[in-house]
């Protein structure tokens, strides 16, 4: 039987929504066990949030001051040690799941599965090639530890109401002091965080500068939404890099999702394939963004928004 050990990701003492993507993920196995381990500096209040989620058995907590920021070369050599004992060992295909788990994977010796979409067994998944454009299937060896990244936008959160055991885990293994953590430098915003908020609203080269992004801003407010951007858009400086959707950017899975003034180029299209309801806007009929629009409208977007703004209220 499977036992699986779920690295969290949390900031600011705050559990990221990822982790329970992976609970369901690991679910799908129909695993022994489930175990989640919190590494931080402080990990009691993360800890007892992962706790509360549906399945898991048990909460693991290694508290070192040198957790106290993700730094994939310190953590890795913490999960590896940590991994003894469990077949599988999960991270969310996130920013920190993607620096973190290669990195464990390279300790333990193996290769990862990286964007699991998909269970069929133990040790057989599928996941996402060529932009999205195809789905393969992969086999891990049974007889070594599976290290995976989850692909978040595949897979719902974990109910909660679980009550899991909170247990201090102790890890002595020597850390790295060659990488260690300088700053971090975040925008601030009201707005939902882009990769797991329900509602987007994403703009893209037809917007035509920074400036006019503003008004990608204030559609975004009126339906309390997150705010995205093609890669073009974010190429031609109209937004930062960190709202970039697509293949090269955030993969997201939205329950509403609306694309202003984006073509739909197939490394955007990969971002949001997941999504519930796509809106597309663009005043090019032809564009590829309606493909695979649930809704499209075709007209200009400086007249459109505006209208849409007044209906909203």
């Amino acid at each position: 039987m499977a036992k699986v050990l779920i690295v969290a990701e949390h900031l600011d003492g705050t559990l990221n929504p990822a982790t329970a993507k992976c609970v369901s993920a690991a679910q799908a196995l129909a695993p022994e066990r489930i175990d989640i381990v919190v590494l931080a500096a402080d990990p009691a209040g993360v800890a007892a949030q992962a706790a509360q989620i549906a399945g898991v058995a048990r909460v693991l907590t290694v508290a070192n001051p040198a957790n106290a920021h993700p730094i994939a070369q310190v953590l890795a050599p913490q999960v590896a040690a940590l991994a003894a004992g469990y077949t599988h060992v999960f991270g969310p295909s996130t920013t920190f799941g993607k620096d973190l788990m290669p990195a464990v994977a390279a300790r333990l010796g193996v290769n990862q599965v990286s964007d699991l979409m998909a269970v069929e067994d133990a040790y057989t998944f599928k996941r996402p090639i060529y932009a999205g454009n195809a789905i393969i299937t992969v086999q891990a060896p049974a007889d070594q530890t599976v290290v995976a990244t989850v692909r978040t936008a595949s897979w719902p959160e974990a109910a909660r109401g679980g009550n899991a055991a909170v247990e201090a885990a102790q890890v002595d293994v020597p850390l790295p002091s060659h990488t260690r953590f300088v700053g971090l430098a975040a925008g601030k915003s009201d707005r939902p965080d882009l990769q797991s908020a329900k509602r987007v609203v994403s703009g893209g080269r037809g917007v035509g500068s920074a400036e006019n992004f503003q008004i990608i801003y204030r559609l975004a407010d009126k339906l309390g939404a997150a705010v995205g951007a093609s890669r073009a858009a974010v190429d031609a400086g109209y937004v930062p890099n960190e709202l970039q959707v697509g293949q090269t950017g955030k993969i997201i899975a939205p329950e509403l999702y609306i694309a202003i003034g984006i073509s739909g180029a197939i490394q955007h299209l990969t971002g949001i394939k997941d999504a519930g309801t796509i809106v597309a806007i663009n005043k090019d009929g032809d564009a590829p963004i309606f493909e695979v629009a649930d809704i499209g409208l075709v007209g200009d977007l400086f007249q459109i928004i505006p209208e849409l703004e007044k209906a909203l209220g």
